[in-house]
């Protein structure tokens, strides 16, 4: 036993929770936006500008999402080189076999391939062969294996979680909005959650009402402390900045998760709001504007996912843009200072206390 785990140790190969659940998922995320998310709002940019240069650009980028997110994946587990680039072939399979669960099964099946390769890597003399061999087959049969199930397990959740909405939407647009802003600024991925579950239609408003809420909230409640720096790092950046203040004073917390349970059914039971771009952008929020951007990209073109849940292509209105820009920006900037202001004066929340 000593000399497995003296093995193991040897091999960097380390099972833990944070190392899979919080260093994997978040790459997996970055390997995301890199490809399928910067590449959809490239490609809406060609589509819209009727550039067929910048169309085409976005339609390469999105198809290499598989690869981005399994190299990603391996890079935070700390794959040696030819690891590391065997794993394209690994997430294009998983990633292909997965189906509207692909962001899942590869994240699981690329933590496998990955962890094997590395044992065997630089074991032999002949580690050309060896560990591209090794991480590939590994990875694709468990992509033939088991990616086709979780795509299904996923898909049927996902569209659990879109009917509940449409059967209860208050109290499923408090709990999805919640959970997802809470999510967004936790060390984890919202986006690849989102894109897990294929979170679209009402449920992903709901998502994306949030998310606004956390990044938007947080970056204004701390203007003071913070000034342009803070709002445009947050607002535009991510709330997860704020995780450190979090942990020293979890009360902080309270304004922004507050303005979500506020407009996550203001967002599904009011304005109707529904997210049929990708998937992904239910779980980005204000980040580069992909939240909104999504809403405004499913307008035009739903997404896949989108279309396989009904939705179709709708000419927004005034009403729908009223709507759209009061959850992801206005209520969020008005209600958290306000609700931060609360706290201040009861004493939960001090000067300094939102200081990045």
């Amino acid at each position: 036993m000593g000399r497995f785990t003296n093995f193991l140790r040897r091999k960097n190969i380390v099972f833990s929770a944070r190392r899979y659940g919080i260093d994997a998922l978040g790459a997996m995320a970055q390997g995301l936006f890199c490809s399928l998310l910067i590449g959809t709002i490239i490609r809406t940019l060609g589509q819209q500008l009727h550039v067929a240069y910048l169309t085409d650009i976005g339609t390469y980028a999105m198809s290499v999402s598989g690869p981005a997110m399994a190299v990603a994946i391996g890079y935070a587990l700390q794959a040696d080189p030819m690891v590391l680039f065997s794993l394209a072939a690994v997430g294009y399979a998983a990633n292909a076999e997965g189906g509207a669960g692909g962001p899942l099964a590869v994240l699981l099946i690329a933590i496998v391939a990955a962890e094997c390769g590395k044992a065997v890597s630089k074991e032999t003399k002949v580690d050309i062969l060896v560990t591209p061999a090794v991480t590939i087959l590994v990875g694709v049969a468990l992509a033939k294996l088991v990616a086709p199930p979780i795509g299904d397990a996923a898909r049927a959740f996902g569209l659990l979680i879109d009917r509940a909405t449409r059967l209860q939407p208050f109290w499923m647009g408090v709990a999805v909005s919640v959970l997802v802003g809470v999510a967004l600024t936790l060390p984890i991925s919202s986006a690849a959650i989102c894109q897990v579950l294929s979170l679209t239609g009402l449920a992903g408003g709901a998502a994306v009402a949030g998310c606004c809420a956390q990044m938007v909230g947080f970056a204004v409640m701390s203007f003071r402390e913070n000034r342009w720096g803070g709002l445009v790092s947050q607002g535009l950046g991510t709330s997860m900045l704020q995780m450190p203040n979090i942990v020293r004073n979890p009360r902080i917390w309270i304004p922004p998760t507050l303005v979500s349970a506020l407009t996550g059914p203001l967002a599904t039971c009011v304005f109707r709001l529904e997210m049929n771009g990708a998937a992904i952008n239910s779980g980005m929020g204000t980040c580069g504007l992909c939240g909104p951007i999504g809403v405004w990209t499913g307008w035009l073109s739903p997404s896949e996912e989108a279309l396989a849940k009904g939705a179709a292509a709708l000419s927004p209105g005034v009403f729908d843009w009223a709507g759209l820009c009061l959850i992801c920006v206005v209520l969020p900037a008005v209600l958290a200072p306000l609700l931060c202001q609360a706290c201040r004066r009861a004493g939960w929340i001090k000067d300094g206390d939102l200081t990045l």
